[in-house]
């Protein structure tokens, strides 16, 4: 272990000089020190089970280079109840909340452990886990729900590099927009610093484990192309209609003038905005005479539908319950691990708006394990995971991918205050610099 001696930073107050331990956090005055002291060891705090030690990663380089270290002495030399906690922070998400919480953590934790997604690439992040012991990692991603499905994506590709056995749990501090799979995994609607981080760690450790499945969306476009189908990951909802062409909307309108997106109000003040012009203009009216729709193969007769969503998740729309509480017949409960899909039909932007106020329920067309859309003729607004793109005549299929090893917190954490500063940008650095994890 680290001695206090070595990782002690010092700082003046009136009259005192005191050394204090930045992992324990124990403060001692200079005078009551004694030779002793200097060289106890740190037992590392109340985080020491997330915690991983200097002396840990220079014990694994001296591994790699001499074999002369006992990698199995060393595991178990850090406890059974060590699970190391990676931190990657989107600093882009949120009012500067995430360049502060990357401070914050790192004044916690080893600061290398914790990563910023603007410096970082989540891949590049991830391979610290792979110096860890197998199965113990933990992930928190300080992020929307775009951030947390770009993690994901890394940690796909670890599975793909043979890495299986490094797979981490993957926790979530929300700050985008949203945050429907943050809500629906007990983490909150949003996090505005209400919270001290010391909380947020605890909650980590208090943590419970659970699956989220996966799905693959690809879109064929129609009549002969040589270009290959669109191929994305969905975490929590595919949808098209008027939902997707507000998000439209709202991405081609915060591309134009980031700086008017700085606060959750604003952003939701614009969405609202969009609404209501569409219930005016109704630019995706008619859509079950465009569209067709098949689940599991089978097709279903669509009423005058302008939306269709199809879930994987309980909250949709920033925390409204889609699937549950649809009249008075006892439909079962949607499950984010149950390799099915929750799929309805909205009438249009002022029925979205009605079913956010509990004043409308929307249609069910049914569960399935296999979604086909057929985009026949037009071209209409879709979005997966609020991702949205207009798209012409296409094929869209959904099907079961994989399924990611998230934390489930049971409680609320956090909240969803309208006048939360927090900004709502969840958006990806376009070009992340890497950098090799240093030991």
């Amino acid at each position: 272990m680290c001695t206090l001696f070595c990782i002690i930073i010092f700082f003046i107050i009136p009259f005192f000089s005191c050394t204090r331990c930045i992992w324990c956090q124990r403060t001692v005055h200079d005078d009551c020190m004694g030779g002793d002291l200097k060289t106890e060891n740190c037992d590392l705090g109340e985080f020491r089970s997330l915690i991983i030690p200097s002396n840990y990663l220079w014990a694994v380089k001296q591994l790699k280079r001499s074999k002369n270290v006992d990698y199995m002495k060393l595991i178990a030399s850090m406890g059974r109840n060590w699970t190391p906690l990676i931190v990657l922070a989107n600093t882009r998400s949120g009012n500067n909340m995430g360049e502060v919480l990357v401070s914050e953590f790192k004044g916690l934790l080893n600061p290398l452990q914790v990563f910023d997604l603007s410096k970082t690439s989540p891949f590049k992040a991830l391979q610290l886990c792979s110096i860890l012991p197998p199965n113990s990692a933990k992930v928190l991603v300080c992020g929307g729900d775009g951030t947390v499905g770009w993690v994901l994506d890394a940690v796909d590709e670890m599975k793909i590099k043979g890495q299986e056995n490094f797979i981490p749990q993957v926790a979530v501090l929300p700050l985008g927009t949203g945050n429907d799979l943050a809500n629906t995994l007990g983490w909150g609607a949003g996090y505005a610093g209400e919270v001290p981080v010391e909380q947020i760690l605890r909650n980590v450790m208090e943590a419970d484990s659970t699956k989220l499945d996966r799905w693959k969306v690809q879109v064929t476009n129609k009549g002969y192309s040589l270009r290959k189908p669109k191929v994305m990951s969905m975490n929590n909802y595919f949808s098209v209609g008027p939902d997707a062409l507000m998000a439209l909307n709202f991405h081609t309108h915060r591309e134009k003038t980031p700086s008017l997106f700085s606060s959750r109000l604003v952003n939701k003040a614009v969405y609202l905005f969009y609404g209501t012009k569409d219930c005016l203009v109704q630019e995706c009216k008619d859509l079950d005479k465009k569209v067709e729709l098949e689940l599991d193969g089978e097709k279903i007769s669509l009423p005058n539908l302008e939306g269709i969503v199809v879930l994987n998740i309980g909250y949709w729309g920033g925390g409204c319950r889609l699937w549950e509480g649809m009249g008075d017949e006892p439909y079962p409960l949607s499950r984010h691990d149950d390799g099915l899909l929750e799929v309805v039909g909205v009438y249009g932007s002022f029925h979205c708006a009605q079913i956010q106020v509990k004043l409308a329920n929307p249609v069910r067309l049914g569960q399935a394990h296999t979604v086909r859309l057929i985009l026949k003729s037009s071209r209409m607004p879709m979005q997966v995971d609020g991702e949205p793109w207009a798209q012409g005549p296409c094929t869209v299929t959904i099907t079961h991918k994989t399924h990611a090893l998230m934390l489930y917190h049971i409680g609320e954490q956090t909240d969803d205050d309208d006048d939360d500063p927090s900004s709502d940008s969840d958006q990806e650095p376009k070009e992340p610099v890497t950098r090799d994890v240093e030991m």
